[in-house]
């Protein structure tokens, strides 16, 4: 592939789908969903291989809500299995947004969405110490009226905003539909995949059984990049780049890096755990394991992000 048009894998943030104060509706995301196809349009007119990877935790946590609160008429469905649904449907609205912007600027492009599975390990520590936020905010009282019918969640801080219900975030270690995207991506289709980290599964012998966890997606897209031996991962958020001291008044942006040193940073506690944490640890694995390019930008400078220009550039 490396012979051909490289690589990109772009990682979207929630603020690609859901904008802060919204309230979720379907024309809502569809709304931002559509602003960003236009973005990626652009791209791939310029001739650049996009593979989409997108976050689903406000998506993944309405729809937990909607089974467990619908259960007095249906059966709930576990939620690896709402994993799969917000795959779904996501990647409807991704796929659909990017080849109606495609088709106005007479591109013709396969675009394809994959509902993808990613293999972790039952042993791991994380089932033990959930720690990634799903779905809504909420204040203090209306998480200790939750707690008093559900003991059997987490729910905590979240990063200063307000409190949000936590799940087990095990590591991805391998994209089982990784053939598949990697023969699409050969034939020059533009494809989603991975979306909301993809659907946790852990093998049983020779079977695939899924688990109730929720993969932090930037981890996974560099899974995927890796696999499909993509050149370039951006990883796009709602702020400017990595910062140092973020939200201090001696804040620093880190606009060109290499690898190793921005992993001192991350060594030294610099990056949150639950916010710019597994970004930073997501494109240290890809440089570490062969990736030409790796960015950390907002998401109106992508195309910026992927010529240098824009964000935290990082490098080997």
């Amino acid at each position: 592939m490396s012979s051909r048009t490289p690589i990109t894998v772009l990682a979207l943030g929630g603020n690609a789908i859901l904008q802060r104060n919204q309230t979720g509706t379907f024309l809502e995301q569809y709304e931002n969903v559509r602003s960003t196809a236009a973005q990626i349009a652009a791209l791939v007119n310029d001739g650049l291989r996009i593979v989409i990877v997108h976050g689903n935790g406000p998506q993944i946590g309405a729809t937990v809500i909607r089974h467990e609160m619908g259960q007095a008429n249906v059966p709930p469905l576990p939620l690896h299995a709402c994993g799969a649904e917000t795959q779904g449907f996501l990647g409807y609205v991704i796929q659909q947004s990017l080849r109606d912007e495609l088709s106005k600027r007479g591109t013709k492009k396969a675009v394809a969405t994959i509902i993808t599975q990613v293999i972790v390990e039952q042993s791991d520590p994380a089932f033990r110490h959930p720690s990634k936020p799903i779905g809504p905010f909420y204040t203090k009282e209306q998480r200790d009226t939750l707690l008093k019918d559900r003991s059997d969640l987490v729910i905590k801080e979240d990063s200063g905003r307000g409190y949000r219900r936590f799940v087990p975030s095990p590591d991805p270690k391998r994209v089982v539909e990784d053939d598949a995207i990697r023969v699409l991506v050969a034939d020059e289709s533009i494809v989603i995949a991975c979306g909301g980290g993809g659907i946790p599964v852990i093998k049983q012998g020779t079977r695939l059984q899924g688990v109730d966890a929720v993969i932090d997606k930037d981890l996974a897209a560099e899974r995927l990049a890796t696999s499909i031996q993509a050149e370039n991962l951006v990883i796009l958020t709602d702020v400017e780049g990595v910062f140092l001291n973020y939200g201090k008044p001696d804040e620093q942006l880190l606009s060109k890096i290499g690898h190793e040193e921005l992993q001192g940073y991350a060594q030294k506690g610099y990056f949150a755990t639950g916010s710019m944490g597994p970004k930073v640890e997501a494109v240290i694995r890809f440089i570490r394991n062969g990736g030409r390019r790796a960015a950390i930008a907002n998401l109106k400078d992508v195309g910026r992000a992927i010529n240098g220009s824009a964000g935290t550039q990082i490098t080997s």
